[in-house]
């Protein structure tokens, strides 16, 4: 049957349901000699009889009756999926995947987002912890987290984060028998712990600047980790130079247990960052989201 039929079935169910042309023709919205020409129409494409009609009643044929049972459940189906869609426009329900690294998500996300997930539990909440530039639209995420100067232009980005530094430290024990390095690039004659990115399987090149010069140190050492927590539970224990965030290393610092080093080539740069592909595709869920993890300054 053609598309533009379906309208020809929908108003056949409505009469064999309401068992009644004046009741389905106010349903419908249409008049009664106007919807009992669209039934007649029907009958004669498909070629059989679907309604019995009196004066007193309207019945269902067998042909009908049959159409009625194997139709009628999927067109019931469709509507209530369609109305659970049209309340979704309001009602902030559903699952929200983000992806985002371990940085972010245990400083911001994860603080944030624990208010409005107890108050609102129809909301889902799926977080994937991941260095790599994940494609949001291909992998089928509602939004990322990045660097304010990681997201492409063409993404829709809210800051969430004030600005951010890295800090390049070390346990002092380390240092006992080492020079401490002056510049970035004295960092390749260190011991220096590395982050493992997942894409394309490559280090992470560690990014300095000082004034106008900006420089990337791609650095070795015996240890490669694919998250920063191992990187700082290794930094703690002596085996090597580390690139941190500085507010994870902030603490140990205060008590002594890390040293920073580099401190005039660490400069701030565009904190984190959700973003997602267009306003227009944003569920109510997700705007609530972007909304507790926007940044108040």
């Amino acid at each position: 049957m053609r598309r533009e039929n379906l309208n020809d079935v929908i108003a056949f169910l409505a009469v064999a349901q309401a068992k009644s042309f004046t009741k389905a023709a106010a349903q419908l919205g249409v008049s009664q000699s106007a919807l009992s020409h669209t039934i007649r129409s029907l009958e004669s494409r498909m070629g059989v009889r679907l309604l019995t009609r009196t004066t007193r009643s309207v019945a269902p044929t067998h042909a009908g009756e049959r159409l009625l049972t194997a139709v009628g459940p999927r067109f019931e189906e469709i509507r209530a999926e369609l109305a659970a869609l049209s309340e979704l426009r309001d009602k902030p329900t559903g699952t929200v995947r983000i992806t985002a690294g371990l940085h972010a998500t245990e400083t911001i996300l994860w603080p944030r987002l624990q208010p409005i997930l107890k108050k609102h539990p129809d909301i889902h909440v799926e977080i994937t912890v991941d260095y790599g530039l994940t494609n949001i639209v291909v992998d089928r995420f509602d939004a990322g987290v990045r660097l304010g100067e990681q997201v492409a232009k063409d993404m829709i980005a809210v800051r969430i984060g004030p600005d951010f530094r890295m800090a390049v430290v070390a346990a002092p024990s380390y240092f006992s028998n080492r020079a401490e390095p002056r510049t970035p690039q004295e960092l390749t004659g260190h011991n220096c712990i590395n982050l493992r990115l997942p894409t394309y399987g490559g280090l992470y090149a560690w990014e300095f600047e000082r004034g106008e010069r900006e420089i990337k140190v791609r650095v070795d050492g015996q240890l490669v980790f694919n998250s920063s927590r191992q990187i700082l539970d290794a930094a703690l224990a002596g085996f090597g130079v580390a690139y941190l965030p500085e507010d994870t290393v902030a603490p140990h610092l205060e008590r002594g247990r890390l040293k920073s080093v580099l401190e005039r080539w660490c400069a701030p740069f565009p904190g984190y960052h959700v973003y997602y592909p267009n306003r227009r595709q944003s569920s109510p869920a997700l705007a609530l989201v972007v909304d507790a993890l926007r940044y108040q300054r």
